[in-house]
């Protein structure tokens, strides 16, 4: 496969991708085609394969993520695609890694099985994998992954690369805003190699630091000449996006078997993704494309909602209000992955040319403005797919609630509720399946879940979630966003 940037015409491979996390000319790499397993209409640069050979394997995680990884990076070898699904099995239970759970109006894709609690766990399991065979492919005997997170990319990506020899991993994390538990799975990891630093901020400066530490040719040069190459293990990095698509695979391969429908243009469902940084309702829109029976993809935000607004209107602005709210991974208002989209929605897979010109100037327009807005075309075709709504804390709550009552005990985490309320208020389910992306266990969430409740309904924690109330602090650096280049810096010569 190859791949192209969102702001101009490149032509890399896919492990040149996951080695650089950012394109050189500060955009995100994108495939510039998608092998799908039919054909859709409208995209040139979609190509069909005949029958539905995508979902006949993925009944299972491993045969859907198999699917995924071959399509995107069908130049990594094989034996290594398979040592990174194996290295994912090794995490999470092994009869069902993410289960469809059915409750009646929606039907639960829990994502959350794996040693953080996260759906991040899924990618940072395969990423370590893709990410040491690139640099051995490209002779760099060092990488520093950086990491900007509101809570759970952090924690799966320190418990993801732990002593993977090689690397070193740097997490800036907001120093308030995210859970306890959250802060102490950033705080405590032993590894040597990873490191987690607060900042005194919020994701949005976190994020756009780590850019700029990308972007710069003079940072990028110090680097280089200290022996390091630096990578993401954020979405933008393609080793962590399409391992996300697969459990969308794997959710059509499952409501297919459960509907009996053995014509993939019948019987489609809506997704419902709770959304802050765009990469995981961007891998379900990779699946559709792909040739899984998505009809909507509901993008469902709290009341930072940047991304219910450009939906909506075609707008992106995100203004200057940020709230810290129930829901802290998705307190983010400036949504890295969207400028895939946009790439996409300006035609990018037919055109890719015209597209990266689009998305270059819409990037500028936000750089300089704050602002853009999608022309009519794009609008439209973002819209035709995708729709929108929020859900505020005090709603959160009530959802989480509601859904307990309802359902007779299923307890969901407030970023999971955001998505169930949203899907309520547009009238879903409305006569096909609903599945709700479920990203993360309540019990990351223990005080929402006590406010939420007003008494404790989460019982017996996971051992690894108990084991971090006693754990030594190992990580307690906190630095101003100004010092984000320092910090990494002195990571330079600590290598």
């Amino acid at each position: 496969m190859t791949f192209t940037s969102t702001r101009s015409v490149l032509s890399v491979d896919s492990l040149a991708t996951i080695l650089r996390g950012l394109a050189p000319d500060g955009g995100l790499f994108v495939p510039t085609a998608i092998n799908g397993f039919k054909g859709v209409k409208g995209l040139k640069g979609v190509e069909g394969v005949e029958g539905a050979k995508g979902l006949e394997g993925a009944g299972t995680l491993a045969g859907a993520e198999r699917f995924a990884l071959g399509a995107f990076f069908d130049d990594i070898p094989e034996e290594v695609r398979e040592a990174a699904i194996a290295n994912l099995l090794a995490k999470f239970p092994a009869s069902d890694p993410v289960p469809l759970v059915d409750l009646g109006d929606f039907k639960m894709l829990e994502l959350f099985h794996g040693p953080t609690g996260a759906f991040k766990d899924v990618a940072l399991s395969i990423l370590p994998v893709l990410m040491a065979e690139a640099a051995r492919r490209a002779g760099r005997e060092k990488v520093l992954v950086l990491t900007a997170t509101s809570g759970d990319t952090g924690s799966a990506a320190m418990a993801g690369f732990a002593n993977v020899p090689g690397v070193e991993v740097a997490v800036f994390f907001p120093h308030t805003g995210t859970s306890r538990i959250q802060r102490l799975q950033m705080t405590t990891p032993s590894a040597a190699n990873v490191h987690g630093i607060a900042i005194r901020g919020n994701f949005d400066d976190a994020q756009a630091a780590v850019k700029r530490v990308f972007s710069s040719a003079e940072f990028r040069a110090e680097a280089e000449a200290a022996g390091i190459t630096l990578s993401s293990a954020n979405s933008i990095n393609t080793g962590r996006l399409v391992p996300q698509i697969a459990y969308y695979l794997h959710a059509a391969a499952k409501i297919k078997e459960q509907i009996g429908e053995a014509d993939l243009r019948v019987g489609k469902f809506d997704v419902v993704v709770p959304s802050g940084n765009f990469g995981n309702i961007l891998a379900a829109y990779y699946a559709k494309l792909l040739g899984a029976p998505i009809d909507r993809l509901v993008c469902a935000s709290n009341v930072n909602d940047v991304l219910t607004r450009f939906i909506a209107t075609g707008t992106y602005d995100p203004g200057d209000r940020f709230t810290v709210t129930n829901s802290p991974s998705m307190d983010i208002r400036k949504s890295s992955n969207v400028e895939r989209l946009l790439w996409l929605v300006n035609g990018g897979l037919d055109d890719p040319a015209k597209a990266a010109e689009k998305t270059k100037q819409l990037m500028e327009d936000f750089a300089s403005t704050g602002r853009y807005t999608l022309d009519d075309d794009a609008r439209a075709r973002l819209q035709a797919d995708f729709v929108c709504g929020m859900a505020d804390p005090d709603e959160t709550e009530a959802e989480m609630r509601h859904l307990r009552a309802d359902t007779r005990g299923y307890i969901v985490d407030p970023h999971t509720a955001v998505a169930t309320c949203v899907a309520r208020k547009l009238g879903l389910p409305d006569g096909k399946p609903c599945v709700v992306a479920a990203t993360a266990t309540p019990y990351k969430f223990p005080e929402t879940c006590l406010r939420a409740f007003g008494e404790d309904v989460l019982g017996n924690p996971p051992p690894a979630f108990v084991a971090l109330e006693s754990a030594p602090v190992t990580q307690n650096q906190v630095v101003d966003v100004e010092a984000i280049p320092a910090a990494v810096r002195a990571l330079f010569a600590a290598q």
